[in-house]
């Protein structure tokens, strides 16, 4: 989550039947904003639509449940919890130092993309390449395309095709061969770029259990700054 921003995060699943047809669509919407410190996510609609008033009341009752624990907590208490946020804000971040040792890039083109133009780098597995964590241990058995802004020299978009099967999450997610991990990223305010849009898509197992063709989409909007600690609106 980006310091300092709240913003609506939607997710949806998209399921495919064998044939690859559309089986079923569902999606979540949630606001997130930081709660004395650390990020607090409430669900506003389902499916686009917004909550029945008993589910309001629900999400509501949490909401004032966390505002009162996390002000309970003592100095060092919140001081756990944002360090503990802020480290797993670092672990997500650390696999990206460790691209250039784990493949070969060339240059593939130039494209418009987002408003701008934006160099495409392709990247394949270097041989002899060893992962250094589980964050990477997947590197080897994928390939990566880039979008890099002209202006910038920020990645705008990375797509990632699995080459054989691959996990993620500490093996909490399977993504089989010819799968598709993207990410986007969007300038906001004309100031700082901020995610837009995460998708997986090809046949992803579940937590070892649950197998699902289709494709989960993420997408972030509605990005306001703010000075207080804290933005919580109770309708």
């Amino acid at each position: 989550m980006p310091p300092n921003w709240t913003f609506l995060q939607r997710q949806e699943q998209r399921d495919l039947d064998s044939s690859g047809r559309l089986k079923k669509t569902e999606s979540e919407t949630f606001d997130v904003t930081l709660l004395q410190g650390s990020p607090y996510r409430r669900l506003v609609a389902r499916n686009d639509k917004p909550l029945s008033p008993k589910d309001q009341h629900k999400e509501e009752e949490k909401l004032q449940k966390s505002i009162e624990d996390r002000r309970k907590e003592t100095p060092e208490q919140r001081e756990r919890r944002v360090a503990e946020w802020e480290r797993k804000q670092q672990k997500q971040r650390e696999p990206l130092k460790e691209l250039p040792e784990a493949f070969i890039f060339t240059l593939a083109g130039e494209e418009a993309l987002n408003g701008g133009e934006a160099f495409v780098i392709e990247g394949v597995p270097k041989p002899g390449y060893r992962p250094k964590g589980q964050s990477t241990s997947f590197f080897p058995k994928c390939k990566l395309r880039l979008w890099i802004d002209k202006r910038d020299y920020q990645w705008v978009k990375i797509d990632i095709e699995s080459l054989d099967t691959i996990s993620f999450g500490g093996f909490l997610i399977r993504l089989a061969k010819g799968s598709h991990v993207t990410i986007e990223s969007a300038r906001v305010n004309n100031e700082v770029w901020l995610p837009k849009r995460a998708a997986i898509k090809g046949s992803v197992r579940i937590a070892l259990v649950k197998v699902m063709r289709g494709e989960i989409v993420y997408t972030f909007s509605d990005y306001k700054k703010f000075q207080t600690d804290s933005r919580v609106l109770i309708h």
